[in-house]
């Protein structure tokens, strides 16, 4: 027969292993669906104007946790070669040393570390941005748009996402203070569940 404290011990180890395991459980994968996930961004052209261009192809996941919010996270990793300005001259110009320096730094990524709930479906979403080979801070401003099935009948979650960031900051200074150094950042994103290990999509 086992001793009362050997009992005890064992309990305590098999709450603590549910514990470590139930987070995990609780939370669901989703990967960013590339086809429908833009980085849209807009920059002050010499006072004249405001043009825009978009960032595509973003590889990554969101770990969406339903009853715990706070607990969820995001990792996307961006190709910068995929900018599209709509003027193929401009594209080519953005992706050397004066801007983005492609060849030296062919990504961008982000990593969240912390999600703030602002409301029902809202989230402050606090990360680390890496762009041109420097790493800062930035805040994304989440809003949760729906949880569903897509057409193609498989569990898709959808977000709309706004940031401001200043280029200067990710040493970026061509032609500054003329052409704008602070650009406003517009993303829509859906991104399609993961199948759980071990199981079949």
């Amino acid at each position: 027969m086992l001793k009362k404290n050997t009992i005890t011990r064992f309990l305590m180890a098999s709450v603590f292993l549910v514990s470590l395991v139930a987070p995990a459980m609780a939370a669901d994968t989703y990967k960013l669906d590339p086809a429908h996930t833009a980085v849209v961004w807009h920059i002050n052209h010499f006072g004249f104007s405001n043009p825009s261009g978009k960032f595509m192809n973003a590889d990554g996941t969101v770990t969406l946790d339903e009853k715990n919010p706070a607990a969820s996270s995001v990792n996307v990793t961006i190709p910068i070669a995929t900018i599209d300005s709509g003027i193929a001259k401009l594209d080519e110009h953005l992706k050397t040393k004066d801007f983005f320096d492609v060849a030296t730094f062919p990504t961008a990524t982000f990593a969240s570390d912390k999600v703030e709930i602002t409301g029902k479906d809202t989230a402050i979403v606090h990360g680390t941005l890496t762009l041109h080979g420097v790493s800062k801070p930035v805040d994304l401003t989440v809003k949760l748009n729906k949880i569903g099935e897509n057409m193609m009948k498989k569990p898709t979650a959808g977000f709309t996402a706004t940031a401001t960031i200043k280029r200067s900051d990710f040493g970026m200074t061509t032609y500054l203070p003329a052409l704008g150094d602070e650009i406003k950042l517009d993303i829509e994103s859906e991104a399609n569940m993961e199948p759980a290990v071990g199981k079949a999509s």
